[in-house]
Formats: C-alpha cells, structure tokens, sequence
C-alpha cells in the first residue's frame, strides 16, 4: 500500500466534484476505489479529499481538520462517507510484553482515528450521511483489492504527484587512525 500519486485515468469526469487534475491517491487501494467509483454506474458523483471535518487531535491537542478519503453520492440519493484502511489500523494494538517504539506509534495512530472516525461519524449523522471504513474485506468483495494496473501508467501517475524527491546523501566514512607497526 505504499503507493502515492495523481490519478488520471477517468472514463467519466464529469462524476469527479473537486479538479480532476489533483486528485491524489495514497494507496493503491485508494486507487482502486477510484477506479471502482468512477466507472460504478450507481455512482452519481464523488470527490476525493474533498471535505474536511473539524475534530479535537488527541496526541497533540488543540483542533485539527479530517479529510474522509471519499464522499459519495449514489443514484438512490445516499451521501456516503468513506475511509479506505487496512484492517489492523481500525483495531486496537495488541499490548507487547514490553513497550517498543512501534507499539506506541500504532496507539498514537489508533487514538488519532477513533478521533477522526469519531467527528466524521456525528458529522455524517448530523447531515443525514453514512460513514464506512473500507476495508480490505470489504475491497476483497466488490473484487477490487487486487486490481492490476499498467505499471507504466503507476510510474507516470506517481511523477506526477508533488512528492519530495529524494536527495543523494554523500556519508563520509569516519577516520580511523592509522596502524602502528
């Protein structure tokens, strides 16, 4: 899922709510729903990133904004929003035997989504939406989690994204002292 860039392979932009040219992914999970989104024919309109929701961040504190992956508006006249994850990021971390970095990097990450998911639950209800976490269960069954796509259209994609290129790092190896005979 480590896949991030601009998609821009549309057979029905005119679905699309934001501009078309800034349309980021940041998985290729992400992708496929977009790609499943736009040539979905129950599928009205939808946007990615495209909305954000005010919630209380708690690692940092204060406020912070939360941008639902999708919104979507289906032929029946249901708004949905949606977040694409994996699995284990929408349930607790297992307690180690002994608390390492990583353990409290995925707490930080699972108190940070409950708050998200949170906001995004009441903002919903309060504006007669649905929210839903997608997961790969759910992607495995509209048969769209292993979607193959051109890896030539993934590298022209991925150019296109505003990513930080990386730099060349020039490591000079430390002096030693010389050998004394």
């Amino acid at each position: 899922m480590a896949y991030k860039g601009k998609f821009s392979t549309f057979d029905n932009p005119q679905k699309y709510i934001g501009d078309t040219t800034n349309v980021t992914y940041r998985s290729l999970w992400e992708r496929n729903v977009m790609r499943w989104l736009d040539s979905n024919p129950d599928v009205v309109e939808w946007g990615s990133e495209e909305l954000s929701i005010p919630y209380e961040h708690p690692i940092r504190g204060g406020k912070a904004k939360y941008y639902p992956d999708f919104i979507v508006k289906w032929t029946n006249g249901q708004i949905k929003l949606i977040e694409v994850k994996p699995f284990i990021q929408t349930k607790r971390p297992n307690k180690p035997s002994r608390q390492t970095q990583k353990y409290l990097n995925e707490v930080m990450t699972y108190a940070v989504n409950q708050e998200k998911w949170a906001a995004a639950q009441e903002f919903s209800s309060r504006n007669k939406m649905d929210f839903e976490i997608w997961t790969e269960i759910k992607l495995k069954k509209f048969g769209i989690l292993n979607w193959e796509t051109d890896k030539a259209v993934l590298m022209q994609e991925s150019k296109n994204s505003n990513k930080p290129k990386l730099k060349h790092i020039n490591k000079k190896k430390p002096n030693r002292p010389k050998r004394r005979s």
